[in-house]
């Protein structure tokens, strides 16, 4: 089964993250198993001085799984080495319904360009890539041949990504079938 994948993109503090929450709340309440990768800043980091994982890496560990009796976790250390394509982190995901993928400007996936006043810049990025299918705004977005959506409209927001991955005809089918 090929993966489903759709993209959450836009400047900083345009939103994406709270869209994308808010798009996994929803189409988990519709029935989909769904798993999301974010893009974040080279400087991120998941674990802090103190934790024995965080001792781990310091000696010199070049990956560290912390697992308990609710959620496991691994950290991958690339020791220098270029962050590894999407597609690689992709394919190290369980199966599931869609992946949403936030941030990723760049990448070829389709996707929804989330935009509010108050981001850090207000370019439109859809003028430059085909493959923002959409816009998620919180103002009138005029001269724009992209559909619409109010960024709070979470309802049609989960309606179209789920007619643009092909969710929508696999329930049909379950329910025709």
């Amino acid at each position: 089964m090929t993966q489903r994948i759709f993209g959450i993109t836009g400047w900083k503090n345009s939103g994406k993250t709270t869209l994308t929450s808010k798009l996994v709340t929803e189409l988990t309440a519709r029935g989909w198993k769904i798993s999301t990768v974010k893009h974040a800043h080279h400087a991120f980091d998941i674990d802090h001085e103190g934790t024995d994982s965080y001792r781990h890496r310091e000696a010199g560990a070049s990956e560290v799984a912390i697992v308990s009796g609710r959620r496991w976790a691994l950290m991958h250390e690339l020791q220098g080495n270029q962050e590894p394509p999407l597609m690689d982190i992709l394919d190290r995901l369980a199966p599931c319904d869609l992946i949403l993928v936030e941030g990723y400007k760049r990448e070829r996936h389709q996707k929804i360009e989330a935009r509010r006043l108050t981001a850090k810049d207000t370019r439109p990025l859809s003028a430059q890539d085909p493959n923002i299918v959409a816009i998620a705004a919180d103002h009138i977005v005029e001269n724009d041949d992209l559909p619409v959506f109010a960024i709070d409209d979470i309802p049609q927001i989960a309606d179209f990504v789920e007619a643009m991955t092909g969710l929508a005809e696999t329930r049909k089918k379950s329910a025709d079938g």
